[in-house]
């Protein structure tokens, strides 16, 4: 049994408007309901600290009026849908939040205090905490999300595909899968959506909450820290919005929670991407087979500060080649028309991208060497007025995706008339990506090539 992932850090601080009352047993277990005589709204802060927070409650003129650590220890429950009781012993604090939200995102900090959610998560029976941590690192930096955001086509596209179907997000609830600096939830809001709850499990979420508090919006976006998997809304939503795409559609796992997060969906919502294609085609590349034979030449040598290194060149050509290669190239390398696999959004359930595979049969244009696979995607926002589409095809303007080839151990040749068939099979690891095996076979000739390659390694050339 995998151990359990360690707890992660609690959000940064959060202010949010309460009612607060002090109760004792026999107030608890008396007739009658659980009245605030004379409520006044106080500001509850949460401090992080670690794994654990710090909540006071101060009033108008700043004084403390209520202080506890909130931690795997807290005694605690839910009273109704707006109040949360703390047990301190014989007494007991009542906290009533203005609204569901801030009572909703409340919760869930108490939750990542007392390591409630964490342990039988989804995401974490699939992830290991090693990779997490990694990933959740890299996206909690600024400079990454400046990566993305400065990625014109993607920001655009999605700036287009929300704004010209604005008839979708007026008045509506949206979720934000993985809402990164926040971009997209600020998006809706100018589409005209009621309120946007902005989730997001890497520490930018801080950064997020800033943005929404700087851009005078916290009355519509509510930025929720935590894992799409482990926390809890206050109510079904109308749309859901994310950017859940990796190199070949696929790495980064990102996709299953975007599919995870349909569990708050309402019966008749929508979502925003809709469904992606992955197209793939046959390339010839002798100049990059060679270049990347030519990476193990340094384990050729065999006289390296008196050492023979030869024994290793081997190794490492296969350790090479198991990595895709993420760059763009020039159409006139492709061999054939592209084979095409769509992923519905819509339809499509977690468990179906554990395992994906994709035979493909290709009639060949042009004769020469077959030096493997190249892969993109496009994703589709099926909206009520328009239909946009986010492509990363190398016909079109460069992407931070680019594209991504997986080149066959031993080149195949193929006669133009003839068929390449086979397939690409995708397998989900726990390192939030995949492992990808591919079989070719030349059916005229019966030559056959192949390749197994980690997804999560790739080689940027």
């Amino acid at each position: 049994m995998a151990e359990a992932p360690a707890p992660a850090r609690v959000p940064a601080r959060r202010h949010y408007r309460v009612q607060l009352r002090f109760v004792t047993e026999e107030q608890l277990f008396a007739a009658g309901p659980l009245s605030l005589p004379n409520p006044k709204s106080l500001r509850l802060e949460v401090h992080p600290a670690g794994e654990e927070a710090d909540a006071t409650v101060t009033d108008a003129d700043g004084v403390c009026v209520f202080k506890c650590s909130l931690n795997r220890d807290t005694e605690c429950c839910c009273v109704g849908k707006e109040s949360i009781l703390i047990s301190l012993g014989y007494h007991s604090a009542l906290l009533k939040f203005e609204s569901h939200a801030e009572f909703s995102a409340f919760s869930n900090t108490l939750k990542r205090c007392r390591h409630e959610e964490k342990e039988y998560s989804v995401f974490s029976q699939r992830t290991e905490e090693a990779s997490a941590v990694q990933y959740f690192q890299f996206y909690g930096c600024l400079s990454q999300q400046q990566n993305m955001m400065q990625d014109f086509v993607r920001t655009a596209t999605y700036h287009r595909a929300i704004l010209q179907n604005h008839t979708d997000f007026r008045d509506k609830v949206v979720l934000d899968v993985g809402c990164g600096s926040g971009i997209l939830s600020f998006f809706a809001v100018q589409a005209g959506a009621r309120r946007v709850y902005a989730v997001e499990a890497s520490s930018v979420a801080q950064y997020a909450e800033m943005l929404v508090k700087s851009n005078h919006l916290s009355d519509k976006i509510i930025v929720l820290p935590g894992k799409i998997e482990e926390i809890s809304l206050p109510e079904a939503v109308d749309v859901i919005i994310s950017e859940p795409m990796g190199y070949m559609l696929f790495n980064e796992r990102m996709l299953e929670s975007y599919l995870h997060s349909k569990k708050w969906l309402k019966a008749n919502g929508m979502m925003f991407p809709t469904f992606g294609d992955i197209h793939l085609a046959p390339f010839s590349d002798e100049q990059l087979y060679l270049e990347h034979h030519s990476r193990a030449n340094f384990w050729y040598q065999q006289c390296f500060y008196g050492v023979n290194l030869s024994s290793l060149r081997g190794a490492a050509v296969d350790e090479y080649f198991r990595q895709p290669i993420v760059d763009t190239f020039d159409i006139r390398i492709l061999m054939a028309r592209t084979v095409k696999y769509t992923v519905n959004f819509m339809d499509a359930e977690e468990a179906d991208l554990h395992r994906v595979e994709i035979p493909f049969v290709f009639q060949m244009a042009q004769s020469g060497l077959i030096h493997g696979l190249a892969f993109w995607f496009d994703v589709a926002f099926v909206g009520s007025l328009v239909t946009v589409w986010l492509s990363t095809a190398p016909t079109e303007p460069l992407t931070h995706w680019y594209q991504v080839r997986c080149l066959l151990q031993t080149p195949l040749f193929a006669k133009e008339g003839e068929t390449l068939s086979g397939r690409v099979l995708f397998v989900a690891n726990k390192r939030q990506s995949y492992d990808i095996q591919i079989v070719a076979l030349v059916n005229q000739t019966g030559f056959r090539s192949g390749n197994t390659l980690d997804l999560k390694n790739p080689f940027f050339r």
